[in-house]
């Protein structure tokens, strides 16, 4: 035996036992634990298609997006002029706000200390009404193209920090486009569940209610006419409601409902509630969110912790307003509103609401994750079932081992010693195959599978263009090594050819 064969045979056994390392997490799911920590641990990995999981496209609501934005910048700008000592009155509205101020010095120090600090912001007009000092303002284009260019990187990366703490595994997150997020969550067993966590916003505010509004409405009597008069129930979306009653309250005000969970018979109750528009403080200042279980009714809550900015503001707000009640206001629904008894110090908080555990671990979870820039639209939504994954798994193998038997039955007995070789090449094409995508921790799909069953259909096909070349040499009167090189030689750039064309 030549040293060049001892050589080909030598590097073709260190190939099958080494790609046999690779493929074994892949198959063998129990081996022992020093395998795994010392050989091998990557594995091929299952597409969505046959493992089963979610399939969504999100799209982030740019306006919305500019809007929170611009309350971020608002809600600063008020707390410093508050600290200043400064009388004014807001008038926000979704793109710009108005300040009211009653001295021509505040006027100064608001434009030449306060927006000094805040270039994000334009002045969009000034002037005087009366004895007040009016100053309109907006986001400034530079901020507003900005936000535009970068809310899909900032939307993928609040996703993917709440998928990493739902513990999906091997979660796939793209771009598609300029405006749209492709989400694969493969092996999920409570799709719903994944879906609500990636799809809530999770803006957490704080309003005061307007307690003067809801007083002189006869709220609730004013929600029962109004629903009688337009035939609304209150599922309705809330943007109808607020149309119809925003005649009937301050333009600083707005009509929200305050969902409750009945402890006793666990029902949702759905009840009016006025509160003031701008919101004194947000869940940008927040630190932590946990679950914790209310000992009085042995049910869960979240529990809250800001920043040590949001304490003092928090700490500001409880003791400004002692005895109002202030509403806890997440993804534009009153969770609580508790009157505020004395001025809170520590920035801690609690939503409460009646939740079940898992609701109460998925809301700290997206809160702790952070809120999302801007509401995101669902625009496709596709679950596959595990059953329907592993049935087209096993249809794929059937599929194939059915093909497979056919060629091996066909060339061995076609091509005899030959065709048994070509075979054993065939097997070993697929065994290198699939060790390299488990290399590679690569995702097998149903098309993989359909391409795995296609290069050996290829294979026979170049083994046959092979062998026919050599039957053509032997008729010729060649020696048995002269037809074989012979043959390969002529046949390859046929089959160079026809795989590039592939």
């Amino acid at each position: 035996m030549s040293l060049k064969l001892k050589f080909k045979i030598g590097l073709l056994i260190f190939l099958i036992l080494f790609s046999l390392f690779l493929i074994l997490p892949t198959f063998i799911k129990n081996l022992p634990p020093w395998f795994k920590k010392y050989v091998y641990r990557g594995e091929l990995k299952l597409g969505l298609d046959l493992k089963g999981g979610v399939h969504l496209v999100l799209q982030p609501d740019l306006e919305k997006a500019l809007e929170n934005q611009f309350d971020n910048y608002l809600q600063d700008i008020k707390t410093q002029l508050v600290r200043a000592s400064i009388n004014f009155e807001s008038l926000p509205d979704k793109k710009k706000a108005t300040f009211k101020f009653y001295k021509e010095e505040d006027l100064k120090v608001f434009k030449d200390d306060v927006m000094k600090g805040f270039k994000e912001l334009q002045i969009l007009k000034e002037g005087k009404e009366g004895n007040t000092y009016i100053v309109e303002v907006s986001l400034s284009q530079e901020k507003v193209s900005y936000i535009k260019e970068h809310i899909l990187d900032q939307v993928l990366e609040v996703i993917r920090n709440r998928i990493d703490q739902f513990g999906v595994a091997e979660p796939i997150i793209t771009k598609q486009g300029t405006d749209k997020i492709v989400i694969q969550l493969p092996g999920l067993k409570d799709p719903q569940r994944a879906i609500n966590v990636v799809g809530q916003t999770a803006q957490l505010e704080f309003k005061l209610v307007d307690e003067e509004t809801m007083q002189k409405l006869d709220l609730n009597a004013l929600v029962n006419s109004l629903a009688r008069e337009k035939n609304l129930s209150f599922d309705a979306p809330l943007e109808e409601w607020r149309k119809l009653f925003r005649p009937y309250i301050p333009i600083d005000s707005e009509f929200y409902f305050w969902i409750e969970k009945d402890r006793i018979t666990g029902k949702i109750i759905k009840k009016p509630i006025i509160l003031k528009k701008e919101a004194i403080l947000t869940g940008t200042y927040l630190k932590n969110a946990q679950v914790r279980i209310d000992p009085q009714f042995n049910e869960p809550y979240v529990w809250l912790q800001f920043d040590s900015r949001g304490a003092k503001i928090f700490e500001q707000i409880t003791g400004e307003n002692v005895g109002k009640r202030l509403a806890i206001v997440l993804d534009e629904v009153v969770r609580s509103a508790p009157v505020i008894r004395e001025k809170i110090s520590g920035g801690n908080a609690q939503i409460t609401g009646g939740f079940t555990m898992e609701e109460a671990s998925d809301l700290a979870l997206v809160l702790r994750a952070g809120a999302l820039p801007a509401p995101v639209k669902i625009l496709q939504n596709i679950t596959i079932g595990p059953s329907l994954g592993k049935d087209s798994i096993q249809k794929g193998i059937v599929a194939g081992l059915i093909g497979a038997l056919i060629v091996i039955i066909f060339t061995s007995i076609y091509y005899r010693i030959s065709g048994v070789i070509a075979v054993l090449a065939l097997i070993l094409n697929v065994y290198f195959l699939l060790a390299i995508l488990s290399a590679f921790q690569a995702t097998l799909t149903l098309p993989g599978i359909a391409g795995i069953i296609l290069s050996v259909g290829m294979g026979v096909d170049s083994n046959v263009l092979i062998f026919e070349r050599i039957r053509e040499e032997l008729k010729l009167g060649r020696s048995t090594y002269s037809s074989i090189f012979q043959g390969y030689s002529r046949a390859f750039w046929t089959i160079f050819d026809a795989h590039i064309t592939v």
